[in-house]
């Protein structure tokens, strides 16, 4: 508990420097132009302040889904149209979860009880040295201001939450390389340290990193990022947010994957792909828990668990001077080698049967199927070289061309004649290439999850040229 008290504490201190959203009402003649700019120096112009010229106007701006902190409007005015408590209840309606700041050109008792009776959250007068007045509203309102942004923080949290809970996080196998990992998940995932997951594509590291986390709490928020999926500009603010403006397209400020992640855990797959001047970027996250947002100047601090992942050997990156060996000291407190498919002895007709079982579920029209002992020994004599993620879709398949009720080898297709193209000691030199060409073309869409443009790009082909080789070499060849 006192843990927990520290970290609310803290966030609070550090929402009570974010960018405040202000929302003002009104009228054509912008009689309120003053109070606008009385926000922005309160704010030392660390503000965002909008106006609505009329209260349908408001409920529209308010529809938008944009963070506001207050909605501010003048009790008398209105917009010109609608005012006094009538206005103040159309407000209260449109935002019920805001605070609505009220003001009037004197001070007057009535009003002010008024006001407040309709919804509002706080009154003040709009003359004099306003600035100064609005200084005073926002002081007052602190609390429920940083409160708002840790709720919100929260509802994000939990959204990620839900997502998770929609989502299994199974294991299967029985293979004692298998069962090493699991031991190793059960020891480190009660230690609030950083956890890297090595293994080839495919091999399902992601599948690890979230059983990590379930085992260490899974009453807490779970974020994963593909790092290979963004440039260094994209994946500073994927990671750590941005201000509002800091960058073409940037309209609000959006808080990123390490500030969403607090008090949980936050997946980096794909790490070896980082450049060298962003691992310097994540290395003082990773010492330090500490950022700032991209745009911003204040620093950031969170609790954050890093599990990192990669397919390429870091150890090599090192040597060449791409990966900085600081980064993989503190990322590397575990070290989570997952084995390749091949050398997992017995686990693929386990995993064969345990993703023929879950299809049949999806899909009930598929129900009965089974795998004979022909198609499993096929399955078994095959190198997966794309891993579990591989058996998983060439089962699907499998289970989908089926018109009896047992998966056969000819279900399997390619495998079976794969086997007996490639096979060493049969055909001559020129079918022995063919087979070899038939196998490079057919793993790539494999371990591309069937998508033909990604299969290309890993073999340094054009799509039509990949294309051509396909339909001389693909499953129905």
């Amino acid at each position: 508990m006192a843990a927990r008290a520290w970290c609310d504490l803290r966030m609070a201190r550090k929402a009570s420097k974010v960018s405040r959203r202000f929302l003002i009402l009104d009228t054509a003649n912008e009689d309120l132009r003053e109070l606008e700019d009385a926000f922005r120096t309160a704010c030392r112009r660390r503000c965002e302040v909008e106006r609505a010229l009329s209260v349908s106007e408001l409920k529209e701006k308010l529809r938008s889904g944009l963070p506001w902190d207050l909605v501010v409007a003048d009790y008398a005015l209105g917009d010109g149209k609608l005012s006094g408590a009538k206005l103040v209840r159309a407000m209260r309606k449109a935002c019920s979860d805001l605070p609505i700041a009220v003001v009037a050109e004197k001070g007057d008792v009535d009003i002010a009880s008024q006001a407040v009776g309709a919804g509002a959250s706080d009154f003040m007068v709009r003359t004099g040295k306003l600035s100064d007045r609005v200084r005073i509203l926002l002081e007052k309102m602190g609390p429920t201001l940083r409160l708002m942004d840790r709720n919100r923080v929260l509802q994000q949290q939990n959204m990620l939450l839900s997502e998770e809970a929609t989502q299994r996080y199974e294991i299967v196998g029985e293979s004692p390389e298998i069962q090493d990992v699991l031991n190793r998940i059960s020891r480190v995932a009660a230690i609030p340290r950083p956890v890297l997951v090595t293994g080839e594509r495919g091999t399902g590291k992601e599948l690890i990193a979230r059983a990590i986390h379930v085992a260490g709490g899974a009453d807490r928020p779970m974020v994963s990022v593909n790092c290979a999926a963004f440039s260094d500009n994209l994946l500073e603010s994927e990671l750590f947010g941005h201000e509002k403006g800091s960058f073409t397209g940037a309209d609000n400020r959006v808080h990123g994957k390490f500030e969403l992640a607090t008090d949980g855990t936050l997946f980096l797959d794909e790490i070896g792909n980082m450049s060298l001047p962003f691992q310097q970027k994540i290395l003082r996250v990773v010492e330090y828990g500490t950022f700032t947002r991209v745009g911003g100047s204040e620093e950031i601090k969170v609790n954050t668990r890093i599990i990192a992942a990669t397919n390429v050997e870091l150890k090599n990156r090192m040597q060449e001077g791409a990966f900085l060996r600081d980064l993989y000291d503190r990322l590397s407190f575990e070290v989570i080698d997952v084995p390749a498919l091949r050398n997992r002895e017995g686990d693929v007709a386990v995993l064969a049967r345990h993703f023929l079982n879950g299809f049949m579920q999806e899909i009930p029209a598929l129900q009965g199927k089974r795998l004979s002992k022909e198609a499993i020994d096929v399955l078994e004599a095959y190198s997966f070289p794309g891993n579990v993620r591989e058996l998983k879709n060439i089962i699907e398949r499998a289970a989908y061309r089926d018109t009896t009720n047992e998966i056969t080898p000819e279900d399997i297709g390619m495998l079976s004649r794969e086997r007996a193209v490639i096979a060493p000691e049969a055909g001559t030199f020129q079918e022995k290439v063919e087979g070899f060409r038939r196998q490079l073309v057919q793993d790539a869409l494999a371990e591309a999850g069937g998508n033909q443009a990604k299969a290309a790009r890993s073999l340094g082909l054009s799509y039509h040229q990949y294309r051509y080789f396909l339909k001389k070499y693909g499953p129905h060849s």
